[in-house]
């Protein structure tokens, strides 16, 4: 009974950890909204999701540390509340990061807007099939599905450096409008380091299945 008991709270622990990753995901996409729709409402939304997230990483955090305090848990599920406490943390700076969208979107909405080289969009889409993948590889023990994430790391890199150049040219040339271009080249860099984030998601869940630490390895074998 003890171990069917501990074995249901491990359960309930990755719901919580599932729950804060939609609250994240949701981030993402809404400030990615606001950015577009040029929407100070849905900039407000990323501000109060963003205390949600915060609480949810603290219940979450409680939870896993006070499980490894009282149950002593070996092997695999040792490893899989090592994972949870990492992931709680990148799910977090995700969070982090789409308020960080948010709030040079709201400091542009006084600007008029112009024509930027960089299509924030589909950063923030790319982005978002990221996190999905990666949740989509914690939820169903999936280590292909979590190598595919890490797969999909250098294309956003790509576009991060290729909307820096762009937009880093463009204030050169129009000095006018170096505001607008250099929010949105951070834009493009927060859009990166979520993706990052997502990234380090799939490596430990990697860890979670496998035991193997691929963190600085690219397309790591795994026995």
């Amino acid at each position: 009974m003890p171990r069917i008991h501990f074995h249901q709270q491990l359960a309930e622990l990755k719901d919580k950890l599932l729950a804060m990753a939609a609250l994240a995901q949701q981030a993402v996409e809404s400030a990615v909204d606001a950015y577009v729709q040029r929407d100070e409402g849905i900039c407000q939304y990323v501000r109060e999701n963003e205390t949600a997230i915060n609480a949810a990483q603290r219940e979450v955090d409680e939870m896993a540390y006070e499980l490894l305090a009282k149950e002593q848990p070996m092997a695999i599920d040792l490893r899989f509340i090592l994972a949870v406490i990492k992931i709680n943390g990148d799910l977090e700076r995700i969070g982090d990061q789409a308020m960080s969208i948010a709030i040079r979107t709201k400091e542009m909405l006084d600007i008029p807007a112009v024509v930027l080289p960089v299509d924030i969009e589909n950063m923030g889409d790319y982005a978002g099939r990221m996190i999905r993948a990666s949740i989509q590889s914690l939820l169903e023990g999936d280590c292909q599905v979590a190598e595919s994430v890490r797969d999909m790391d250098d294309e956003i890199d790509q576009m991060n450096r290729v909307a820096r150049a762009g937009l880093t040219q463009m204030i050169q040339k129009q000095p006018e409008v170096a505001e607008q271009a250099l929010q949105t080249i951070m834009m493009s860099r927060s859009l990166e380091r979520i993706a990052d984030h997502a990234t380090n998601i799939a490596t430990d869940v990697i860890f979670w299945i496998r035991g193997a630490d691929v963190r600085h390895q690219l397309n790591a074998a795994i026995d």
